[in-house]
């Protein structure tokens, strides 16, 4: 709606000047006609001027009264002290006494803003809007699947949890869910970035407004409304907008300087002129007001928000939403990142490779391990069930289960004691590992694997191993960090001949092994003592501490759970490339930042003077017109330099 009535406005401004501007006696004198001389001229274009100062400008006066109000002082209080003033001066020229007036100037200047207003206001719009088309994607209608297993249309809005909805080949699927039966793939572009299909099969999640490819699907919704990850990701973005950055901070202090500096200098340029150096009252005046409209800091006022704006929608298209913009503000300076092994650098999937028995059959150690662990949603505890389940074991009922932080777990199992976890869970519950187990046992630990003790009734039965897969993507993640100028680190609960195999495999240098969640955060606080800044990247969930401690907290592979606490940036696809990608356009966004910055700023400094008239005795002076033209030009400079953010290629080498 504002874009709308700027461009409105400044349609009404454009028409109306072109007569004043023929009607004006400077410019009948520049271009030597006099056709429009008539009697009674100057009532006309007071007529007109009116018009200009009165309607087309009023937002200017009503934004600038809500300044005052708030007892401050920004650039409306100086655009409307600019028309105003020279419009009130003309009109006394009008009615009372015999000078030039202003009237084109005014014009020009008041056009010259709503231009650049309705510009900017088309550029803000113009991005924002991107992530309402995004919730345009999810389609009005969907297949409702009734308790008798018919499907009937029903509003996208009137479905509920657990509701059974069917999505058949190419159709959109509109809401949150789980599959729970069939199989397809999935385009998620619109949340992930990533154009590559991710098949979709029972017990996966799929996201409302992803396209539905090559397979029907029945989900079960799990999320309506606000709590849908669009919904999220549109309010998420909008936060980050709303939010303001140090160097906004430091944006709106030089705003508010410059507007004092504008009415200081504005009336010492007056005084001056006028009274010290005997010039006229009329070429003061024209002073005055030229530095007034010169110094008005829009330039400074669009110089971080627009950035901002462009730069959560751009990141929000790749799959990184930022919570915070001091977040992404900090990614640039990092010295440290910290990455959370299991999950993070690798798949997170472990898989039992071996199981071996100690005076027990194999299957009789995987059947207590996995009844034991099915009470826990642990990684490794999910992987010995799937094991479990894989050789069509039958799980034993558990009473007394208890989890031990970092450890394990213990519990009664068909009536005797289980324990399942490190060794260091067996030795605090008096287990004796004998020598012949050790070296078998260090014979699997040194091939890398995460070994899982098992006892029985304070014996040990057996052990199991497990590997977790590093990530494709992991190695040319490190190495790309490390051309970017970051030091990287890795930290884990595994045991140390398991973290150094994979931080060797991916050129990691530092890495912290045995690590207890609760112990995740004093790793960071070392690293930070040493005068360090850290960015944690990590689940969101163990991490929490670690992740709020860090000076740059990033939740990885969050999916369809956008809103992750203690984490001021998320990305949604579990890709530790997009950690390359976010350090990137924390980089590209703060150069863009400090261009803007650095032009608003350098573009007052040299205007001001100007303006005032120091170059006065070489005959060079800035007319209020040509002060408005390139007050306006700066504007429009910098909403295009924060606009060139998008042409951004994720790629050390193109950055």
């Amino acid at each position: 709606m504002m874009a709308a009535d700027f461009k409105r406005r400044f349609f009404i401004a454009l028409i109306v000047s072109i007569p004043i501007l023929i009607l004006s006696p400077t410019i009948q004198d520049w271009f030597g006609f006099s056709i429009a001389q008539f009697p009674g001229d100057k009532f006309v274009l007071f007529g007109l001027a009116s018009i200009i100062a009165l309607y087309t400008a009023w937002p200017f006066y009503t934004n600038g009264w809500d300044e005052l109000k708030e007892k401050q002082l920004g650039m409306m209080v100086l655009v409307s002290l600019a028309v105003l003033s020279g419009y009130l001066y003309s009109a006394a020229t009008t009615f009372f006494i015999d000078a030039p007036d202003f009237y084109w100037e005014i014009s020009t200047l008041a056009m010259v803003l709503l231009l650049g207003h309705w510009l900017e206001m088309r550029a803000v719009v113009g991005t924002s809007g991107a992530l309402k088309e995004l919730v345009k994607l999810i389609p009005p209608k969907a297949n409702k699947i009734k308790d008798d297993k018919t499907t009937e249309v029903v509003e996208t809005a009137m479905l509920a949890v657990n509701d059974l909805v069917l999505v058949k080949p190419g159709e959109k699927v509109p809401i949150d869910g789980v599959v729970v039966e069939g199989q397809s793939s999935a385009n998620e572009s619109l949340i992930t970035g990533e154009s590559k299909p991710v098949t979709k099969k029972v017990g996966n999640e799929v996201i409302g407004g992803s396209l539905n490819m090559d397979g029907s699907l029945t989900i079960k919704v799990t999320k309506t409304g606000d709590d849908t990850a669009l919904a999220q990701i549109v309010e998420l973005v909008k936060g980050a907008q709303n939010s303001q950055p140090k160097t906004q901070k430091l944006a709106d202090r030089a705003a508010h300087y410059l507007t004092l500096i504008a009415i200081i200098v504005g009336v010492g340029t007056f005084f001056v002129w006028n009274f010290w150096l005997g010039a006229s009252f009329v070429f003061a005046l024209t002073l005055a007001i030229t530095v007034v409209v010169i110094t008005c800091p829009h330039a400074l006022g669009l110089a971080i928000p627009t950035v901002t704006t462009i730069t959560t929608t751009l990141a929000a298209r790749n799959g990184i939403l930022v919570k915070d913009m001091d977040g992404l503000e900090n990614a640039k300076d990092i010295d440290w990142i910290l990455f959370d092994k299991t999950g993070t650098l690798t798949n997170g999937e472990f898989g039992v490779i071996e199981v071996v028995g100690f005076n027990a059959d194999e299957h009789d150690v995987i059947k207590m391990a996995a009844s034991l662990e099915s009470k826990s949603e642990h990684v490794i505890a999910k992987s010995i069930v799937a094991k479990a389940k894989s050789e069509r074991q039958n799980l034993l009922p558990v009473n007394n289960f208890k989890a031990i932080a970092g450890h394990g777990v213990i519990g009664t199992v068909d009536s005797k004691e289980v324990i399942v976890g490190t060794v260091k869970l067996m030795q605090d519950n008096g287990i004796e590992l004998q020598s012949e187990y050790v070296k078998r046992i260090s014979s699997l630990e040194q091939r890398g694997n995460t070994v899982v003790y098992v006892a029985q009734d304070k014996k040990l039965i057996g052990v199991v191993a497990l590997a977790d897969a590093i990530k494709p993507e992991s190695k040319q993640a490190i190495a790309e960090l490390k051309l970017l100028g970051k030091q990287v680190a890795m930290i884990t609960g595994d045991q140390d001949v398991v973290a150094k195999s994979v931080a060797e495999a991916l050129g990691i240098d530092k890495y912290f092994s045995r690590v207890l969640p609760e112990d995740k955060v004093n790793k960071v606080k070392e690293l930070q003592k040493g005068g360090f800044k850290v960015m944690m990247v990590g689940d969101g969930v163990n991490d929490a501490p670690a992740l709020t401690q860090s000076e740059v907290g990033v939740a990885i592979g969050a999916g369809t759970d956008v809103a992750v606490a203690s984490s001021e940036i998320v990305l949604v696809k579990n890709n530790p490339l997009d950690i390359v990608k976010l350090v990137i356009l924390s980089k590209a966004t703060m150069r863009k930042m400090k261009q803007n910055l650095g032009w608003a700023l350098g573009y007052n400094i040299v205007a001001i003077p100007l303006a005032a008239g120091v170059l006065g005795s070489w005959g060079i002076f800035l007319r209020p017109e040509w002060g408005a033209i390139a007050m306006t030009l700066s504007s429009v400079i910098v909403v295009i330099n924060a606009l060139m953010l998008r042409r951004i290629t994720f790629s050390h080498k193109s950055n």
